[in-house]
């Protein structure tokens, strides 16, 4: 006799990640304009990535305002969403230069899991959650709670991008 499968439950993941390959275009596109533009001419403008950790580098504040105009203008022309990046305070450095440090945000934080969490069960939805590692999986017995569920995360318009991923039946 063989032995009964076991019935799945219909599920989803919430995730978050950035694509580090357009992030890296992005800066690309950041560096011509850079080159290109008339008033950063003469100017120690740069950004560099080393892993999920962006390094801004400007002559002055406004410089550096700028350059947040065109990061942002960069990633949204590549479809990342400029949430993903979390701003660390401006340092002072050589001169009157500043430096940046900005964090690519990968992963659904432990604080925001646990709100999705408890939004999820004061809900009443029929659905659980599970905390796994930096991503949720729902579970539950209807696709249609599921769905609802993704309208309910979307809500609470979390601050930073969530995709919502491996929705099975």
């Amino acid at each position: 006799m063989s032995q009964p499968t076991e019935f799945a439950m219909p599920s989803f993941d919430i995730v978050s990640r950035t694509d580090l390959a357009e992030v890296d275009n992005a800066l690309q596109g950041v560096g011509r304009d850079i080159a290109q533009r008339y008033d950063f001419k003469g100017s120690r403008c740069s950004i560099e990535r080393k892993d999920e950790i962006l390094t801004i580098l400007a002559d002055s504040d406004q410089k550096l305002k700028q350059m947040h105009e065109l990061l942002k203008a960069n990633l949204a022309r590549r479809k990342v969403e400029s949430a993903a990046l979390e701003f660390q305070a401006v340092e002072k450095a050589a001169g009157t230069s500043v430096r940046q440090i900005v964090a690519i945000r990968q992963g659904v934080s432990g604080k925001l899991s646990k709100q999705i969490v408890k939004a999820l069960k004061s809900s009443k939805l029929k659905v659980q959650a599970a905390i796994q590692g930096e991503e949720l999986r729902i579970t539950g017995k209807k696709r249609d709670d599921l769905q609802k569920a993704i309208d309910l995360v979307k809500e609470l318009k979390p601050d930073q991008p969530l995709q919502y991923l491996n929705f099975r039946d």
